[in-house]
């Protein structure tokens, strides 16, 4: 890990999901303040990045930190980034191409920019201050609309000359299976998603055989979500159950392929799934990635739940923005 640097504050941004989030951190990366706000994919790209910057600047009101007291900002963004250059190459939850975020962002605040693949942050943010300090080679896997991954090698962030990495939701699970969104088939993404769990759920709702889950959500996709899996689960709805947990399953043996390749000693599942249902899908994946691990592996790594919550990425964001070396 590099030199730490010893200014004060420090602006975590996630722009991952339906809702962006600014918190402003201390020295110590404890969370002072934060703000979030909607995205809008149909506002356009220059009111995008005035939101972004008006959120930032909200959070620094709410803390009581100027613009010239930050260290940096460090962003989390989903979707594929040029690292070298600090753009946002897609952004579909924002309708983004080619989007100069570091350039925008350094100008307004005056200060150094470090952008990031949103996962990549928020293993990052479990590592230093999470649910795997300490660890010399962490996993991450975060199950939600996708399936991102992370992996964190003795403090720095695996990844490419100009991209992020391990992209294990498009690991090929089911050859010749569905097509994904990346236009691939059978990549893990389109059996253990929160996407493809909702769309084999409203099927079971479409049968009948869902009774709690029709009551809570119907067969409208985009109602079923994590909490709502979880209540129609304890409400007796073991359809619902099996379908959660041979998604899991499926995660746990895309782990235990990443294990065979880069030899973790810890795993760390997050995002709403797993905040919703821990014990199934640590569970899961922990007796399926045991059981299909190579043998010199096993007994080596332990699977655990993210720690930080909400807060992995904005915390792994302005950690990183605090010790870029971790990004080289």
């Amino acid at each position: 890990m590099g030199k730490k640097n010893d200014a004060r504050f420090w602006v975590g941004f996630d722009l991952g999901g339906s809702k962006m989030l600014a918190g402003v951190l201390d020295g110590a990366f404890k969370v002072l303040a934060s703000k979030r706000r909607k995205t809008k994919a149909t506002e356009g790209q220059a009111a995008g990045l005035q939101r972004i910057g008006d959120t930032i600047q909200e959070a620094l009101d709410a803390a009581g930190v100027r613009a010239d007291q930050l260290g940096g900002i460090g962003i989390g963004s989903p979707g594929p980034l040029d690292l070298e250059q600090g753009t946002v190459v897609h952004a579909p939850n924002l309708g983004w191409t080619d989007v100069p975020v570091r350039e925008t962002l350094a100008r307004r605040f005056g200060c150094a920019v470090t952008l990031a693949n949103d996962v990549d942050v928020g293993t990052y943010g479990e590592y230093r201050h999470g649910a795997a300090r300490g660890a010399r080679c962490v996993l991450g896997v975060f199950p939600g609309t996708g399936i991102g991954g992370a992996c964190i090698y003795d403090g720095r962030l695996l990844r490419g000359r100009s991209r992020s990495c391990l992209e294990i939701g498009h690991i090929k699970v089911i050859p010749g299976g569905v097509r994904c969104g990346c236009g691939r088939y059978g990549c893990l993404e389109t059996v253990a998603s929160r996407l493809a769990i909702a769309a084999e759920a409203a099927k079971a709702v479409h049968r009948g055989e869902a009774p709690a889950l029709a009551a809570l959500a119907g067969s409208d996709i985009a109602r079923i979500r994590s909490a709502a899996l979880a209540k129609a689960i304890a409400k007796g709805d073991t359809v619902i159950e099996d379908i959660l947990r041979r998604a899991a399953r499926a995660i746990g043996r895309a782990i235990s392929d990443a294990v065979n390749l880069l030899a973790p000693d810890v795993v760390i599942i997050g995002g709403g799934l797993v905040e919703a249902m821990p014990d199934l899908f640590l569970k899961e994946c922990r007796t399926t990635a045991e059981a299909e691990v190579m043998p010199p592996f096993v007994g080596s790594f332990k699977i655990v739940a993210a720690a930080l919550g909400d807060d992995a990425v904005i915390t792994g964001a302005a950690a990183l923005a605090a010790d870029p070396d971790a990004l080289r």
